[in-house]
């Protein structure tokens, strides 16, 4: 187990809206007037918060070819997604998706298998890790404003914080 920092964000009639990473905090500003962020340092597997996203993904395997799937959700680390045909676990595969920012292509490992459902770590390229963390970044956000909560600082990728 990896012990990390955490933030979590609460909405005006205390629901759990996000779990942030102290980067994710700082840009949503110092003080935020709607929501209360609890520190806390929490002993979790998982390393990064998964965010939904749904698009579709080609997963090319040197031992079963080209698969095609659909993600079901992403974080900093990795992405999980729908395949119809087995992937093996452990197999180095490179996987095609599309970002809201646009195309993607990254080697990825596959770590769990569940029925049809496929855990894939990312590895390699810093460029394409940085355009992920910016994406997952982006969807934190998103979830927060589709929560109703009301950040003091202006985001112009996000038109729903402008002066609410």
């Amino acid at each position: 187990m990896r012990t990390r920092a955490q933030v979590f964000v609460y909405n005006r009639s205390m629901q759990l809206v996000a779990e942030l990473d102290s980067e994710s905090m700082k840009r949503l500003g110092e003080e935020n007037q709607s929501a209360v962020a609890l520190p806390l340092t929490i002993a979790d597997a998982r390393r990064q918060p998964r965010f939904k996203m749904e698009t579709d993904v080609r997963v090319y395997s040197r031992s079963c070819g080209l698969l095609e799937g659909r993600t079901v959700d992403i974080s900093e680390s990795g992405i999980a997604a729908m395949l119809t045909l087995e992937a093996p676990v452990g197999e180095m595969v490179e996987l095609e998706f599309t970002l809201p920012s646009g195309p993607v292509a990254i080697h990825a490992i596959v770590r769990q298998k569940n029925a049809f459902r496929y855990g894939f770590e990312f590895v390699g390229s810093d460029s394409v890790h940085g355009v992920i963390r910016r994406t997952c970044r982006d969807l934190a956000l998103t979830k927060l404003c589709s929560a109703g909560v009301e950040t003091p600082r202006r985001e112009a990728s996000l038109s729903c914080l402008y002066d609410r």
